[in-house]
């Protein structure tokens, strides 16, 4: 049996794209017969070790967590990027309780790996969900558009704008050196989307890696909801709409959506938005309900209600897990030709991609699924059989088939 142990700084009840994504491939290891374990941060409230279903989970103490004022959100305490020494000691007690054939990294817990890596005699997989092998904001982006590249001269100055004073000179000072020691330490890596490649460099740099998309559970369509689920629902309008789940935030384009949705017709749909609220999120327009950030299940259930899905990015988005989401439940989706949207969505046959930043091309877009009903079931038809082949189970298979590469090279 071989033994998995995934590095993951959020899991369960942390609900978002990477933390859903993480906990479905571990469920689904399970299920094939793999030992898996899972090392994450602890929160408030958790208890050290706890199973999920038959996933072993550790919840372990990072020193940079005990540090408030690095911290907007409490319960979301990034893992630095480079080796943090109360992480190290956690995750060394729980590869000597585990002891993994594969450890399986999600984001910078893996920084803190690097250095057990040789005494663990495990191998390492990394997968890359966004541009963090190079940038310190994760995001590639520099004064609202993709950087060139990193170089220390603008990487601190960009991310002490964007961290602050004494979190930014540090956070790039510390990624440039542990990301080229990753470089020579890691395995294999895997990344959700081409542009993921692209930006990380990693052909450029000669690094070996296999692009694997997100996925979705086979029954991610229709999850069981709960009493609070059913009370969330009862807030989404009666009649039909538009729907948009993510960060109310620049990068995720909520300013181009609220500009573009105030062009529609007096008649359109109202629009939904369902994700987390931050200073910078705008003023909202008449017919445009806010519900909040949602459990996963509900969300779900709003898809299914939702006429279509849009997600007008400014950033380089990654790869959209919301985009998939919309589609297992037969919605078109109308999304920004950037990062790695391009590669999820079919132009004109399981939805629409529009140019970034663009305005009046969004409008038009949302104007004509809303106004060519037939074009939108065709779409919407085409959607469900896009994303089988996204599903958990194909997509874990080519997973599974670079464990087992990896660990035939230390036989």
């Amino acid at each position: 049996m071989m033994r998995v142990l995934l590095l993951t700084q959020f899991y369960s009840p942390i609900i978002g794209g990477e933390e859903n994504h993480v906990r479905t491939l571990a469920l689904t290891l399970a299920a094939r017969g793999y030992r898996v374990s899972v090392a994450t941060q602890w929160v408030p409230d958790s208890e050290p070790f706890e199973l999920d279903g038959d996933v072993r989970v550790h919840r372990i103490r990072g020193t940079l967590q005990r540090l408030d004022r690095l911290f907007i959100e409490n319960e979301r305490r990034h893992a630095p990027p480079f080796p943090d020494p109360e992480l190290m000691t956690g995750l060394r007690r729980v590869i000597v309780q585990e002891a993994p054939d594969i450890v399986h990294a999600h984001n910078w817990m893996y920084m803190s790996f690097l250095p057990l890596k040789k005494w663990s005699g495990a191998r390492l997989v990394v997968t890359l969900h966004d541009y963090s092998l190079i940038c310190a904001k994760k995001n590639y982006m520099r004064n609202g558009s993709a950087c060139d590249g990193p170089r220390l001269s603008q990487c601190l100055p960009c991310a002490q704008q964007h961290f602050g004073f004494f979190k930014g000179p540090v956070t790039p000072a510390m990624l440039l050196p542990f990301s080229k020691v990753a470089r020579q330490v890691v395995d294999r890596f895997i990344v959700v989307s081409r542009a993921v490649a692209r930006y990380n460099r990693l052909a450029e740099l000669g690094l070996r890696y296999d692009v694997i998309p997100n996925f979705v559970p086979d029954d991610i369509a229709c999850p069981p909801v709960n009493d609070r689920d059913k009370a969330l629902l009862q807030q989404l309008p009666a009649i039909e709409f538009i729907l948009f789940v993510g960060d109310l935030i620049r990068l995720k384009g909520i300013e181009v959506l609220l500009d573009a949705y105030t062009r529609l017709p007096p008649a359109a749909p109202p629009l939904v938005l369902i994700g987390r609220r931050f200073p910078e999120t705008p003023a909202l327009p008449p017919k445009v309900h806010y519900l909040g950030a949602w459990p996963h299940a509900a969300v779900m259930h709003a898809w299914r209600r939702s006429l279509f899905g849009v997600l007008p990015s400014v950033g380089l988005e990654t790869f959209g897990i919301v985009v998939i989401e919309a589609m297992a439940c037969g919605k078109p989706f109308i999304a920004s030709d950037i990062g790695g949207m391009p590669d999820l969505l079919d132009h004109d046959e399981t939805g629409l991609i529009v140019p970034p930043g663009d305005v009046p091309a969004l409008a038009a877009a949302m104007r004509s699924l809303l106004e060519d009903r037939k074009r939108t079931a065709e779409m919407s038809a085409a959607a469900v059989q896009r994303v089988g082949s996204m599903r958990a189970i194909p997509i874990v298979a080519r997973i599974e088939k670079i464990y087992r590469e990896v660990t035939e090279l230390s036989h």
